[in-house]
């Protein structure tokens, strides 16, 4: 049976099929539309904070997430069956997230302008000295593999602790650790040759 999963993708998650229409929600079983509702409200408030902190605004953020969900309800009744549920719906609100940055015209950027002036508010040096370093760290970020910058932005920028964001990324809480050790790894070497030029 072929549901597009990391079986047949060599481990990255598979896209929606659209080689059939979904089933709406009127025809599932009282067990599925539960479900489908419970993942909703567990995970709509960190898909939202995650989109802002990719689009940076908040009607971006809330258009991409309701086109992820809109995916999710499309293909819930086969998602079911999937083994790794939660990283094929990560897959999904990733790829709106690319969609919508594609038609504002801009690349992916994981920095939040609102991290700037929290850093700038806070502040008790140079506000100069501040911004800029800001600046290095969010340009490292941006240079990481993409699950590390994944990993990085949900533990820092959301504050989840590395069991919420492997729940959330639908991987385990040790692959979120190797992730969040080879970003430290990474952004330490980054960093330091930033400083240096």
């Amino acid at each position: 049976m072929s549901d597009g999963g990391p079986e047949e993708s060599g481990g990255a998650v598979g896209l929606p099929s659209r080689r059939r229409r979904p089933t709406p929600m009127s025809q599932w079983n009282p067990t599925a539309r539960l479900s489908y509702w419970a993942f909703h409200t567990n995970r709509r408030p960190s898909y939202m904070r995650f989109a802002y902190l990719q689009l940076g605004s908040d009607a971006a953020a809330e258009d991409a997430v309701d086109a992820t969900f809109d995916s999710i309800m499309d293909e819930w009744l086969r998602m079911l069956h999937m083994d790794r549920l939660d990283a094929y719906a990560w897959t999904l609100l990733k790829q709106r997230l690319v969609d919508r940055q594609r038609q504002r015209g801009t690349g992916p950027d994981p920095t939040d302008i609102s991290a700037f002036e929290a850093a700038l508010k806070e502040a008790t040096a140079d506000r100069y000295e501040v911004l800029t370093d800001t600046i290095r760290f969010y340009s490292a970020v941006s240079r990481l593999a993409e699950r590390q910058r994944d990993a990085v932005l949900l533990r820092y920028g959301l504050q989840c602790t590395p069991g919420e964001a492997a729940a959330v990324m639908g991987v385990d809480e040790a692959t979120v650790r190797s992730q969040l050790g080879q970003a430290h790894r990474r952004l330490a070497r980054l960093l330091d040759t930033s400083a240096e030029s």
